[in-house]
C-alpha cells in the first residue's frame, strides 16, 4: 500500500477546488484511495509529464479534471502537488 503525503499547498488547492466542483468529491475521494491502494489502476490513467516548470505524473479524477504528484524516492510515497484541469496541470487546453 502507498501513502499519500498532503502538502499545505495541495491541501489548500484541493479545498479550493472542492468548493468550486461540489459535485466532484465522491469521484476525487474515489480517486486518492485507489491511488493509495494502486497507483498504476488503468482506471487513473496515471501517466508521465513535463512542464516548463513541473516534471511528474498525472492522474485522472475523471475526464476534465486531473491531480499531478511525484513518486517519493522510497518508491512507497506518493506527494500530491497540484489539482485541476488541462490548463492548470498541463498549462495548456
Amino acid at each position: 500500500m502507498y501513502r499519500l503525503l498532503f502538502t499545505y499547498s495541495y491541501e489548500a488547492k484541493a479545498r479550493k477546488f472542492l468548493k468550486k466542483h461540489p459535485e466532484a468529491e465522491k469521484q476525487y475521494i474515489k480517486t486518492l484511495q485507489l491511488l493509495e491502494l494502486n497507483p498504476f489502476h488503468p482506471s487513473l490513467r496515471l501517466h508521465q509529464f513535463k512542464t516548463a516548470s513541473f516534471e511528474g505524473y498525472s492522474v485522472s479524477i475523471n475526464l476534465t479534471w486531473r491531480i499531478a504528484l511525484e513518486f517519493l524516492v522510497t518508491g512507497e510515497d506518493i506527494l500530491l502537488v497540484n489539482i485541476g484541469d488541462h490548463q492548470t496541470i498541463y498549462g495548456k487546453k
